[in-house]
């Protein structure tokens, strides 16, 4: 590798080595990460001799079609799911589930679907992990089903809406990080949604499986009801938008307009069986702003800087041939084939997610250059990469003890006041839905007809 190729180099690897260290410690915090990636492009600035041509290259990206096109959607979904979270659809669920009258070896089972509805509703992994952690873990535990299957319930269905649905986070980095060649357009998200749904569905009922059968195998107990306000048994209703979401989403509908006709009937709806007042939507108290919209948009403002500056960071050694000249050494030296360079995207997608565990986003948004780099150099279709880089980076984040969602998880059960000594440790193993995702997506790679699984009503 030349030496100007790592010089380009230096900026992006003193932020990926930063994101790793915060990663291992448990002090992974999006404003430092900002905070570091700013530092990272002045140091590049004094490595670089063209200084004009090194800034031009940082504005390109910073404002570039791939980071406005994430941060639009990061912004309009962050008000979405705020007005889902203030419309109690979290207590629907719970309270949904209290009048089944079911019982341990049910719930737990029931945990997973109602924390995969809510994840692919709101599409936020965490929101998920923070909100069922908060309600149906101390109500599982009440009703005697074991904690960690609780726990491996709630991390598995928090992966399953990252992976899948249209305004996840995961969703919405893979597509817009995506080329097609010597093409000016990017994927698109319900067609990438569409072409790995079968393996999502796949993975899906594994892990409904596995949970079926654990929970069934554990101590039973008896159940419980619970005693919620009026709005909860309402709260149900805001699973309406999200279906009219999914169902305009796969007619070709254009994604912001149909968030924006989410957004529309949610409001409708949460007004109409009195979800939330005027207050919650629009208020101003004490100069102020207290409301659903602005805490949506301010809620998303620092994971949006922090992609456009990693797009930054990563357009620096793009531009100068760095990027070319490691793909290069990677698919020609390590995986020459086809099939090779499909299990390279695999494997570099499931070891960012291994080093940057603390928050899955980032390390999506830190392979996403690599893959697109690889999918374009071997023609492979821009919903393969998607396909590839939304599900394994869905898998190892939610599993690993170190890992941001389950130190998350650990905390709302300590703030739950269960009285459960819930160790990151003990849901290892429990988390089915991303151990089986990563099992089919490594098969479906394997395999000798992958294209027809990874490209199904796609040309090749």
């Amino acid at each position: 590798m030349k030496k100007a190729h790592l010089f380009s180099l230096i900026p992006f690897g003193i932020f990926v080595a930063f994101a790793i260290g915060l990663s291992f410690v448990g002090g992974v915090n999006i404003s430092l990460l900002i905070a570091v990636g700013i530092l990272a492009i002045l140091i590049g600035a004094f490595l670089h001799r063209d200084s004009q041509a090194y800034w031009q290259t940082i504005f390109d990206y910073f404002g570039s079609r791939t980071a406005m096109t994430a941060v639009l959607l990061w912004l309009i979904v962050g008000v979405y799911g705020n007005i889902l979270k203030d419309g109690h659809l979290v207590d629907g669920l719970v309270l949904a589930a209290s009048q089944w009258g079911v019982g341990p070896s049910s719930f737990t089972l029931i945990v997973f679907l109602f924390s995969a509805l809510f994840a692919f509703s709101t599409g936020t992994g965490f929101g998920t992990i923070s909100a069922m952690s908060l309600t149906l873990f101390p109500a599982g535990v009440t009703l005697g089903a074991a904690p960690a299957l609780l726990g491996g319930a709630i991390l598995s269905g928090a992966s399953f809406g990252d992976s899948i649905s249209p305004i996840s986070d995961t969703a919405i980095i893979a597509a817009s990080t995506q080329e097609y060649p010597q093409q000016e357009r990017l994927a698109d998200i319900a067609g990438s949604i569409r072409h790995r749904l079968p393996l999502v569905a796949i993975a899906f009922l594994l892990a409904g499986t596995a949970f079926a059968i654990a929970s069934f195998s554990s101590t039973a107990g008896t159940s419980v009801s619970v005693s919620l306000s009026d709005e909860a048994s309402k709260g149900l209703l805001l699973l309406l938008p999200t279906f009219i979401i999914i169902l305009l989403s796969f007619f070709g509908i254009n994604i912001f307009l149909t968030l924006f006709v989410g957004i529309l009937t949610s409001i409708v709806l949460g007004f109409g069986f009195h979800l939330f007042d005027t207050q919650q939507i629009d208020c101003v108290c004490n100069d102020q702003v207290f409301d659903a919209i602005v805490n949506g948009i301010s809620g998303m403002t620092d994971i949006c800087i922090l992609l456009m500056v990693v797009v930054s960071l990563s357009g620096i050694f793009i531009r100068s041939g760095c990027m070319d000249a490691i793909v290069e050494y990677l698919t020609t030296k390590v995986c020459p084939t086809v099939r090779g360079a499909e299990l390279l995207i695999l494997m570099l997608v499931a070891l960012s997610g291994i080093l940057v565990a603390a928050v899955n986003t980032i390390a999506n948004i830190c392979v996403a250059p690599f893959v697109n780099s690889i999918g374009l150099r071997y023609d492979l279709h821009p919903y393969r990469r998607t396909t590839l880089l939304s599900t394994v980076v869905c898998t190892f984040p939610f599993v690993l003890p170190y890992g941001g969602c389950a130190l998350l998880l650990q905390k709302g059960v300590e703030a739950s006041g269960c009285n459960i000594e819930l160790q990151t440790t003990d849901i290892f193993l429990t988390a089915f839905y991303p151990w089986a995702l990563l099992v089919v997506i490594f098969i479906a790679t394997l395999i000798k007809n992958k294209r027809k699984i990874l490209c199904t009503g796609l040309p090749i």
